[in-house]
């Protein structure tokens, strides 16, 4: 008997291109397209030369990427210069660490206490340099087609991002069938929080990969328009992480529901409205993902175990206050909370909801009294808390921007845009941390070793979690396309 990808084949190693194809034109199981596609892939890494792999294959169930929109300083966080120009280096000092030749700053304590449990990427590195554009090169792994100066808003031509690669992939092997995606975005998505939310960020979407893949995303508001929660202690009733579109109007609240059928009832007077008023949009393919927006909303609706994991209050006051209190600390350990439920991408947004946060473009007394000690407080706990439960060695944790700093400081003592240079902290998935890859020159403004593209950081994502970079995907035309186009693993975090 043959099995195309089962125990018969002994081995492990995946099937031919001939046998794919063989089994293709017979039909065998149903093959699609883009399943094709992936199997090919399969099949083009099992024959590589062993020497070209590395020594060491990261194991990764899950991937918790902590973004910090705006762009946090080199120089303030991860690659200090004390001996440059006072101009340059700051006005912060570095501090001791676990790591050989890590300069960290004072306000990031916490982190130091623990760079054993981290790499640092040093010399990521892109030419876009513009927020949207940096967020969607980030987050994609592809430079966006909407040159700068040319908008700031998600568009249906942007690249899939990450998360929805994931989900593609997942959806294929049925994760539909799962009560929670493999994708969520918390505690909002980017952009809704800034002034009145007429700022929507791009990247963290699935693009012309479609709407089915996009993240499953929380919401939580601020009491005002000037209210930063991400700087402040917020209450149990602020913190609801409701899944924002779970009904297409407001009013649809799951944990107040007295049965299944009720529910289902509201939820589909409420599909049946929206598809009344998006019916131009059916042609375009949006009636078959509403059809699979309506299976995950209701698994997700009627699930006491995914509103045990989306309930916040579910974790002990001494947990809690260990992350903090703040936004991004809370919004952390739900990501951790997601993770133990099964979701594989869960993106933390930091989001600059004053217009400037990490983006310090004014001066540096926000970055000391908010910025570094938020981001201190819950990145530290997080890799903690993975660790001693037993998840730090299959979760992937991410801290980057979408770019760094100007090495020399404006006026005001504050830093302009600067994606030349910018850090990473990534830990988990097997890295073994205490490490610092690449080398910046003296002023913290170019890489003078192991220059990190983008790409380079989402081909390493997608190898930590078993996906083949070199998986292609159909695009809106219908054409194979390579879900990173150039990118190479940073396989020498696993050394």
């Amino acid at each position: 008997m043959f099995t195309l990808l089962g125990s018969d084949r002994g081995n492990g190693i995946a099937p031919n291109r001939r046998e794919i194809l063989r089994a293709g034109g017979l039909g065998m199981l149903g093959l699609t397209l883009p399943r094709l596609l992936e199997l090919e892939a399969m099949a083009r890494v099992s024959g590589q030369d062993a020497n070209d792999l590395p020594a060491r294959v990261a194991k990764c169930k899950s991937v918790i990427f902590l973004f910090l929109f705006g762009g946090p300083s080199q120089l303030e966080t991860f690659d200090m210069k004390p001996d440059a120009p006072e101009k340059i280096r700051g006005p912060y000092r570095p501090i001791a660490s676990r790591t050989p030749d890590l300069r960290i700053c004072e306000h990031l304590p916490k982190m130091a206490a623990i760079s054993d449990k981290y790499t640092v990427l040093r010399t990521l590195s892109h030419s876009f340099n513009d927020h949207s554009g940096g967020a969607h090169y980030l987050q994609t792994g592809k430079r966006w087609h909407v040159p700068i100066g040319g908008g700031f808003a998600p568009t249906p031509k942007d690249w899939p991002s990450m998360g929805s690669i994931v989900e593609y992939v997942d959806q294929g092997k049925g994760a539909l069938e799962q009560t929670l995606p493999s994708y969520m975005v918390v505690p909002n998505s980017l952009g809704r929080l800034q002034e009145d939310g007429q700022y929507p960020r791009p990247g963290e979407h699935a693009g012309w990969l479609g709407q089915r893949y996009n993240p499953l995303t929380t919401r939580i508001d601020k009491s005002s328009k000037t209210d930063n929660p991400y700087w402040r202690d917020c209450s149990d009733e602020e913190l609801t992480y409701r899944i924002s579109g779970l009904g297409f109007q407001e009013g649809l609240v799951i944990d107040r529901m007295n049965s299944r059928r009720t529910l289902l009832s509201q939820l589909n007077r409420q599909l049946k409205a929206h598809e009344e008023r998006t019916r131009d949009d059916q042609k375009t393919g949006f009636s078959k993902d509403l059809d699979v927006f309506r299976q995950r909303a209701y698994a997700l609706a009627t699930s006491e175990s995914a509103q045990r994991a989306l309930d916040i209050k579910q974790e002990s006051a001494a947990v809690r206050d260990r992350y903090g209190r703040h936004l991004f600390g809370q919004s952390s350990l739900m990501a951790r909370r997601l993770v133990e439920a099964g979701v594989r991408f869960v993106t933390v947004q930091y989001d600059c909801v004053d217009g400037y946060s990490w983006d310090s473009h004014r001066n540096s007394d926000d970055v000391k009294k908010h910025l570094l000690p938020t981001f201190d407080q819950a990145c530290s706990a997080l890799l903690e808390d993975l660790e001693q439960r037993g998840l730090l060695d299959e979760t992937l944790v991410i801290a980057t921007g979408e770019m760094g700093r100007t090495p020399t400081a404006n006026a005001q003592w504050g830093r302009d845009h600067w994606s030349t240079l910018f850090p990473a902290v990534i830990a988990g998935a097997g890295v073994p941390g205490g490490k610092v890859i690449g080398k910046s020159d003296k002023d913290a403004a170019y890489a003078l070793e192991r220059v990190i593209s983008p790409e380079d950081l989402t081909a390493t994502v997608y190898h930590a979690l078993g996906i083949d970079p070199d998986l292609r995907v159909l695009d809106v035309q219908n054409r194979p396309t390579p879900i990173v186009d150039g990118g190479r693993p940073v396989f020498e975090l696993w050394s």
